[in-house]
């Protein structure tokens, strides 16, 4: 890992940037998977929808836990600030690309995310080596 560090020294220093960009690093790697899946199997697109949910939990999970892991202190909020960024620029890139409109419903989509960012950035912290 020294190798590439040294010709590639490119790291995000804020805890929140960096965990936005590993989430969706992870989201782009599940959506691959999934696109994979659809195309060597016999699920339909239909059937996927709870795959995708797992596919942005996950994202945010290990988003967060890099966001938790990152910052000095309150790891929870941190974690918590990833995963509602992370779910807002999931809705605003869904209402660019396929242009839907926002429903009242779609603000539930926040509690989970900010769960998980939470839960994420808490064991980010407590991985961090003091």
């Amino acid at each position: 890992m020294e190798h590439i560090r040294r010709f590639i020294p490119f790291r995000i220093a804020g805890p929140t940037l960096s965990g936005l960009w590993y989430a969706y690093l992870w989201m782009m790697i599940g959506a691959l998977f999934l696109s994979l899946l659809l195309k060597w199997s016999r699920f339909e697109e239909d059937s996927l929808s709870t795959f995708t949910y797992v596919v942005h939990a996950i994202s945010v999970l290990a988003g967060s836990f890099v966001s938790g892991k990152r910052s000095e202190r309150k790891g929870w909020y941190q974690g918590a600030i990833t995963g509602i960024l992370y779910a807002v620029l999931l809705f605003v890139i869904s209402f660019l690309a396929l242009d839907s409109s926002f429903k009242g419903g779609d603000l539930l989509y926040f509690i989970p995310a900010f769960l998980i960012g939470a839960t994420g950035g808490i064991f980010g912290k407590n991985a961090r080596k003091s």
